[in-house]
Parts: C-alpha cells; structure tokens; sequence
C-alpha cells in the first residue's frame, strides 16, 4: 500500500475491513484491508491557534462499533469521526 507523502504513525483496522492509516502531516488514508485499494483521503485540521505544522495524527482506534473512529493529534485534541449516514455509491464511489 502506497500513497502517503510523509511518515505514518498510526494504522487502525475496524470490523468492516477499513484499514486507516495516519500520517505525520495530518493525512488520513482509507484502505480496503483485503484488497489494498486507496478509497479515500481526507486531511485534517488543527485547532485553532496552532501552527499548520501540528496536524499530525499520533494514534487512531476504533470504538467498539467501528462507526466511529478517534484520532489522538499533534495539536493536543482528540477528535472523534464517524461515517457519513448520507453516503452513497453515487455521492462516494468506490472504483476497483
């Protein structure tokens, strides 16, 4: 699996076969575990107040129902994630 442009410090899998990777910039990638396709990516944001360079993600778990995902980060928060219920094959395509 390929495609982060910076150092990861964080995998997580959930129950679905999602796997997560965090990168060192404040990347988030989402990875189909069987397959190794590179479905998503989203960056996050750092508080405000904090420098650009603080995006960091320094460790991501998911809750027992593996609908959320939490992200401990470089900027002193944790955040907390979870699907978006509105998603659909047309609004998210994953193309294999």
């Amino acid at each position: 699996m390929t495609g982060h442009n910076s150092i990861i410090n964080s995998i997580a899998l959930n129950k679905d076969n999602v796997l997560v990777s965090g990168g060192d910039e404040g990347s988030l990638y989402f990875w189909d575990y069987k397959s190794g396709y590179n479905f998503q990516k989203i960056q996050t944001t750092v508080q405000s107040g904090s420098l650009s360079s603080e995006a960091g993600i320094f460790s991501i778990k998911f809750d027992h129902s593996s609908t959320r995902m939490i992200t401990a980060e470089c900027d002193k928060t944790i955040k907390m994630w979870r699907e978006d219920e509105n998603a659909t094959p047309e609004s998210h395509p994953i193309d294999f």
